[in-house]
């Protein structure tokens, strides 16, 4: 008997072979049929990046060209930069060189393109950036939010002014406390920009315009008590959830 490595190897030899040039006894008893792909479907790319970005009317969008030289060449790695403004802030993005934005101030719309569709790097980068702007359009406008959710006895969370373990880096800073069955409590500075509430002793609200800084420090205060699939105990972002599994019996 041929080895499972060997035996796939002389299955690919037969399949590329002409069929007359293979000796009868190295045919297989059943004709080989290709294996079969998890989806039926055919695969089909992603059409993020050709949707139209709606610009809301108080929110500003300006693309600022990058910065050339006197001698007439810009410097390596300088991009355009697109600036957004809105009630709730200010952001800026900067953008690769092959991403062209068009921004149709009258119909209020902005459609974002590259400048080969056929290039793979492009096409990753199309909807990426078109993501990041709808992101920040939507941030500086109406803004995120993430809301966890502590799961266990005892677990509670409170925002305080001041906290004993940790050093406030401006001035204003706030601190969300956790007591999630450590022999301490847990302090964690809110980032500049963002703001942190507790409706309720085992929810947490995050505000502000930036939808990674609130899902990064969300990830933050959830990784002190990730949830874990025996109980159902932890610290859940939004909606996340768990499928528990049986308790172990000896």
């Amino acid at each position: 008997m041929l080895s499972t490595a060997r035996s796939k190897g002389l299955e690919r030899a037969i399949a590329s072979a002409p069929s007359a040039s293979i000796p009868s006894f190295l045919l297989p008893a059943f004709p080989l049929v290709p294996a079969r792909s998890f989806s039926s479907s055919s695969p089909r790319a992603s059409q993020i990046g050709r949707a139209p970005i709606s610009i809301p009317p108080e929110v500003s969008l300006t693309v600022l060209p990058p910065r050339i030289r006197k001698n007439g060449w810009a410097p390596l790695g300088n991009r355009p930069t697109i600036k957004i403004e809105g009630p709730l802030g200010q952001m800026s993005m900067t953008i690769p060189p092959f991403v062209l934005l068009e921004h149709d101030i009258a119909a209020r719309k902005a459609y974002v393109t590259v400048e080969d569709k056929e290039v793979k790097k492009q096409r990753e980068m199309w909807g990426t950036t078109r993501a990041y702007l709808q992101n920040h359009i939507l941030g500086v406008s109406e803004g995120h939010t993430a809301i966890l959710r502590l799961v266990g006895v005892g677990y509670r969370a409170t925002v305080e002014d001041s906290a004993t373990t940790v050093t406030p880096e401006f001035e204003g800073q706030k601190f969300v406390v956790l007591k999630v069955g450590y022999s301490h409590p847990i302090e964690l500075p809110v980032p500049k920009g963002m703001k942190a509430s507790v409706p309720q002793p085992t929810r947490i609200l995050l505000e502000g315009p930036e939808k990674e800084v609130i899902l990064q420090f969300a990830a933050n205060i959830r990784k002190w008590r990730v949830p874990e699939p025996y109980k159902g105990k932890g610290i859940f972002v939004n909606g996340e959830t768990i499928k528990l599994k049986a308790k172990k019996i000896k």
